[in-house]
C-alpha cells in the first residue's frame, strides 16, 4: 500500500471515529441522557447517564441551560434541583474523550463544549432561584461545575469530591479558579495542585457542599423541597438545616485534613510552585512528602497554570475567572500535556505520562503569559 493510500486510510478512520464521537456528543437522544421536569414548584434536573457515572457532554449543556433560564424566568417554578441517576455517581466530569478527539483534528467541539460549560456554570451561578444540587456519589470536574456555585450543595456519605486535572494535563475549571481559592486558608490551592480526594462529611466540613445529608433520606428531602408552598432561600436552608441535624453518621470523625491544616497553610505559602516543592522537600515530614511525590506525577506546565489561575481568581468575579479560564482550556488544546495526560490516565490507562516539559523550570514565563492572554473575537463572552 502507498504512503499515500495509506495516509488517507488513516485520516479517514480518524475522521470516522471523530464524528461518531461528536454524534454521541450531539446525540438527539439526550433528552433521554438528561431529565427536565416540574414537580410541584421546583424544576427538577436528573443527569441520566449512569453508566458513564453521568458524565456531562454538550448536547446535555445544551438542554439545560435554556431550561434553567425558562425555569429562572417563570412565577410557577420557585426553585431548580439537580441530581444524578444511579447509586454512584452525581457527576464524574465532562466527556473528556470526545473533547480529545475533537481537539487533535482541530474540530469546533473543542472550543464548543468549554463555552457552553462555562456559560451554563455561570447561568448556575447568578440563578435568581434557590439552585439545590444533590451531589450523591462522585462529583468532579464537570459535576463541580454544575452543583458548587449554586447556593445549595448537599453531600452524602456517598460523595466523592475531587478536582483530579493536574494529572491529566489540564486545570480545575468551571469556575476552580473562584471557588478554590475562597476556602479556608490554602486548602483550595492544596486540593488544586494535589488533586486530594474529599468523602463524605468532609465535603461540607471544607466548605465545598454547604450541607451533610444521609443518602437513605435524599428522596424525602427532595420530595420536601419540592412541596414546599413558597421556598424562598431562607425557607430551604431550613429544610435542608433539619435534615442534617437528623444525620449522624460520621459526625464524631474529625475532617480528614484537620491534623494537617496547619501545615498545609505554611507549605503551601509560597509565591511560586517551586517554592511549594522546596517547603515540601525541606520539612520532612510524612504528609509533606507524600504531597511532593503526588506533585511531581502532575503536569508540570498544569501546576503553574493552576498555581497563577487561583492567586488570580482570588480577586476576580466568577464571570471574569470563567473568561480566564475560557482562555486557559483552548491553551491547552494547543499544547501537549492535555493530550497525554488523558492517553495515559483515561485512554491507555498505563499512568505514565511524557509530560513535555518535563519540569517546573522548563515552563517558561513566556508560555504562562501566552496561556492567559485575550483570545480578541474569540473569548468568551457572558
Amino acid at each position: 500500500m502507498s504512503f499515500t493510500v495509506l495516509y488517507k486510510t488513516v485520516s479517514l478512520r480518524s475522521a470516522y471515529r471523530l464524528h461518531r464521537i461528536r454524534g454521541h456528543m450531539m446525540s438527539s437522544s439526550a433528552g433521554a441522557e438528561v431529565l427536565l421536569e416540574r414537580v410541584g414548584n421546583a424544576g427538577v434536573i436528573t443527569l441520566n447517564r449512569p453508566k458513564t457515572l453521568n458524565a456531562l457532554n454538550l448536547s446535555m449543556v445544551r438542554h439545560i441551560y435554556p431550561q434553567l433560564k425558562k425555569w429562572e424566568n417563570d412565577p410557577e417554578t420557585q426553585i431548580v434541583i439537580i441530581k444524578g441517576a444511579g447509586d454512584k455517581a452525581f457527576c464524574a466530569g465532562g466527556d473528556i474523550r470526545a473533547v480529545t478527539e475533537a481537539g487533535r483534528v482541530g474540530d469546533s467541539l473543542a472550543q464548543d463544549f468549554f463555552r457552553e460549560e462555562y456559560i451554563l456554570n455561570n447561568a448556575i451561578g447568578t440563578c435568581k432561584k434557590p439552585y439545590v444540587a444533590l451531589i450523591d456519589g462522585i462529583t468532579m470536574g464537570g459535576g463541580v461545575g454544575l452543583s458548587v456555585h449554586g447556593r445549595f450543595r448537599v453531600a452524602t456519605e456517598r460523595t466523592l469530591f475531587a478536582m483530579p486535572e493536574t494529572a491529566i494535563g489540564l486545570f480545575p475549571d468551571v469556575g476552580g479558579g473562584h471557588f478554590l481559592p475562597r476556602l479556608r486558608g490554602k486548602l483550595g490551592l492544596f486540593l488544586a495542585l494535589t488533586g486530594f480526594r474529599l468523602k463524605g462529611r468532609d465535603v461540607q466540613r471544607s466548605g465545598v457542599a454547604t450541607h451533610f445529608v444521609q443518602s437513605e433520606k435524599i428522596a424525602a428531602l427532595q420530595k420536601d423541597l419540592t412541596e414546599l408552598k413558597s421556598p424562598s432561600a431562607g425557607v430551604v436552608a431550613q429544610v435542608l438545616d433539619s435534615y442534617q441535624e437528623q444525620s449522624s453518621l460520621d459526625v464524631e470523625k474529625p475532617f480528614v485534613l484537620q491534623q494537617h491544616t496547619e501545615a498545609i497553610d505554611g507549605l503551601f505559602d509560597g509565591s511560586s510552585v517551586e517554592e511549594i516543592m522546596k517547603n515540601l522537600q525541606q520539612d520532612g515530614s510524612a504528609f509533606a512528602k507524600k504531597q511532593a511525590e503526588t506533585l511531581m506525577k502532575m503536569s508540570p506546565t498544569s501546576l503553574k497554570l493552576t498555581f497563577r489561575q487561583l492567586q488570580l481568581g482570588a480577586k476576580l468575579s466568577l464571570q471574569d475567572v470563567l473568561v480566564m479560564e475560557y482562555r486557559l482550556s483552548q491553551a491547552c488544546m494547543r499544547g501537549h500535556d492535555f493530550y497525554e495526560g488523558v492517553r495515559a490516565v483515561i485512554i491507555d490507562k498505563d499512568n505514565r505520562p511524557e509530560w513535555k516539559p518535563s519540569t517546573l523550570a522548563g515552563v517558561t514565563e513566556q508560555a504562562l503569559e501566552e496561556s492567559f492572554t485575550s483570545l480578541g473575537d474569540k473569548d468568551l463572552t457572558l
